[in-house]
């Protein structure tokens, strides 16, 4: 098994098993055997044999090819065998549903999976309470409380807690939960994103003003201007990197099972819209290992072509056999998982085996670019994004087909978008979604997500653990062209990329941009294409250099909704956050 010193130090850290003392007393690939064995014996619940998928299974997963989400790795085969990664849970204007989905919240943070909050059901602060006859505090104080107990309940966790807060664009209390977290010690386990509708876009685009809602009586008790609203979430985005947007509406139209209810919030990264109760598995592909070398050799290509130079002596084309037996024995691992999971609460465990949502999703694609010597910010790159994706959306889908067969289709089927004539008869209401892959992608050794590189060379926190990274294929394409030497890598870590650094020929700076060089309209171009074929929605972040001026922001937050995203999120490098990264010169 090929693992990097980093993989290692992270899979230590928190993924192989420990005894008592601490010690670790597993291998990665005991790991991965433990695992696949747990996935493969859903087998049986269905008159299969699970040893021959028990192996593939391991296969997969050892030849990284494919992972699942942390919470499969860390937990399949233990007591607490949570296996989910992603969570909705529903806040009711009360208190005992604000302190009820505490409680199932907690749960769902000690075993790895993230939580997220539509606080838009509670009424604003200083409305009318009539049990007691006092005034509102408003969703803003209940998420401080919510962020508090995270912060105690993480120390014990698998990992450390996330949560998604949403807003609608139309509560009363929009202007304190935008301006919320420029105070860095609020709402420190909390990703907050606005949940904005096409009726405020379209009041934003005509200068226009829009209605708030109070929740609790369902008037209307105010207007406020879009623009000044939009300005303030900025500016807020500018400083700290929250908010986000959702663009809910969107997501809705989306909505495989409008008939069960409507999707208010996302897991904690934002790409997976889910209904109240409802949870999802992900798992990744790893596109950098998709590609095979090309027979016969394609020629040369013309400088300009593909936006970048072949880095290897031996061509490559993606390898579209191995990709589609992949994706449809990712799908059965998928569908699998939900059936051996222990859940923390009843009401998820109905809901998601009544939808069955998977999320598969990819990983490696700035790798996969450099090996097929396409720059990350091209026309190729693009049209490369929506093959790539649409191929993955349509054997998935096939092999959701394929499980419905076997197994019958997903228990709340009818009446949902699939239950309509020339419609699939699926297994999974969703089957892909397009994560962040943050540590996966270290163990894989692959670029993470749908991410460009962010340097070239750096050094990075990760489970509380400073690791060096130097991306393999420059280390390969600089010895191959003769240019490598130490003080080069020191200088490159120094800068995290290539511009300005002597020596360096000009084709290999073009093919190995990173995302501070890249454009905003590119990163969401990026973002835009594999949106169009994702059932869920897209984990892309769009990093901003830390000069650029507010306006890009919202040129980034106008885009986005233009293009077709179902959310987005903007990080200005050094904003008040502090990212993981850091450089010695330079953005």
């Amino acid at each position: 098994m090929e693992l990097t010193e980093n993989a290692l130090k992270v899979l230590n850290a928190r993924y192989l098993l420990k005894d008592e003392s601490g010690r670790v007393v597993e291998t990665p690939e005991g790991m991965f055997r433990r695992v696949s064995g747990v996935i493969a014996s859903a087998e049986l619940l269905y008159g299969g044999s699970p040893e021959e998928l028990q192996e593939r299974f391991y296969r997969m997963m050892a030849d990284f090819l494919f992972l699942p989400n942390s919470p499969t790795l860390m937990n399949a085969g233990k007591d607490i065998g949570q296996l989910a990664a992603c969570f909705v849970l529903p806040v009711d204007d009360s208190m005992r549903s604000i302190f009820d989905t505490l409680k199932n919240a907690a749960l769902v943070l000690q075993s790895g999976g993230g939580t997220g909050f539509s606080f838009s059901r509670l009424r604003p602060r200083a409305d009318m309470v009539r049990s007691t006859g006092g005034v509102a505090s408003g969703p803003v104080s209940f998420m401080r409380i919510y962020n508090t107990a995270t912060e105690v309940i993480k120390q014990g966790g698998a990992r450390r807690g996330a949560n998604m807060g949403i807003l609608r664009i139309d509560h009363p209390d929009i202007l304190d939960f935008i301006r919320i977290k420029r105070d860095e010690a609020e709402l420190t386990n909390f990703n907050i994103s606005v949940a904005v509708t096409d009726a405020f876009m379209d009041a934003l685009k005509n200068n226009g003003t829009y209605e708030l809602m109070n929740p609790r009586s369902k008037k209307a008790v105010g207007r406020l201007k879009a623009g000044d609203v939009f300005d303030g979430i900025v500016e807020s985005a500018y400083e700290t990197g929250d908010p986000g947007l959702i663009f809910i509406d969107r997501i809705n139209r989306d909505n495989p099972t409008p008939n069960i209810g409507e999707i208010e919030s996302t897991n904690p990264c934002g790409e997976q819209p889910l209904l109240p109760y409802e949870a999802c598995v992900l798992g990744s592909i790893n596109l950098a290992r998709m590609l095979k070398p090309a027979n016969p050799p394609s020629p040369p290509f013309t400088k300009g072509e593909r936006g970048g130079i072949n880095p290897s002596s031996v061509q490559y084309e993606v390898d579209w056999d191995l990709l589609a037996e992949v994706v449809g024995l990712s799908v059965r691992f998928l569908d699998n998982a939900i059936d051996v999971n222990k859940y923390p609460v009843a009401e998820i465990e109905r809901m998601h085996k009544g939808n069955r949502k998977i999320g598969l999703g990819v990983m490696g694609w700035a790798d996969m670019l450099i090996r097929l010597g396409i720059r990350y910010n091209s026309k190729m790159a693009y049209n490369m994004a929506r093959e790539v994706m649409g191929f993955i959306r349509c054997k998935a889908r096939d092999a959701s087909v394929e499980l419905a067969r076997q197994r019958g289709v997903f228990q709340n089927f009818k009446g949902s978008i699939y239950d309509a004539p020339n419609m699939p008869a699926v297994r999974n209401a969703t089957t892909t979604t397009i994560a962040p892959t943050g540590t996966l992608s270290i163990i894989a050794g692959c670029s993470s997500g749908i991410e460009p590189l962010f340097a070239v060379a750096y050094k990075r926190l990760i489970l509380d653990t400073e690791l060096y990274d130097i991306n393999h294929y420059f280390l390969d394409v600089a010895r191959h062209r003769g240019f490598y030497s130490d003080e080069l890598m020191k200088e490159i870590a120094k800068k995290g990329n290539l511009r300005g650094v002597k020596g360096i020929p000009r084709d290999v700076k073009r093919l190995f941009i990173t995302a501070h060089e890249i454009p905003l309209d590119d990163h969401i171009e990026v973002q835009a294409a594999f949106q169009e074929f994702t059932d869920n929605a897209v984990s892309k972040t769009i990093n901003l250099p830390q000069r650029i001026k507010k306006e890009a922001v919202a040129k980034a937050f106008l885009l986005a909704y233009e293009k077709g995203c179902k959310g987005v999120t903007v990080f200005r490098y050094g904003s008040k956050r502090g990212p993981l990264v850091k450089f010695e010169e330079g953005d």
